[in-house]
């Protein structure tokens, strides 16, 4: 059975809507986007 007690002390509020906008705009990551921007670049030069 759920323990509800054990559950509840395990439990992180997830980030408020603003709080969660900046994490994931301040988070520099490589998309596809930018892999395939860059091989298109890379491409180009090579001409």
């Amino acid at each position: 059975m759920i323990n509800f007690d054990e559950e509840i002390k395990k439990f992180h509020p997830s980030l408020e809507v603003d709080e969660a906008e900046d994490a994931i705009y301040n988070n520099n990551v490589t998309d596809m986007t930018d892999i395939l921007l860059a091989m298109m670049k890379e491409k180009e030069e090579k001409k």
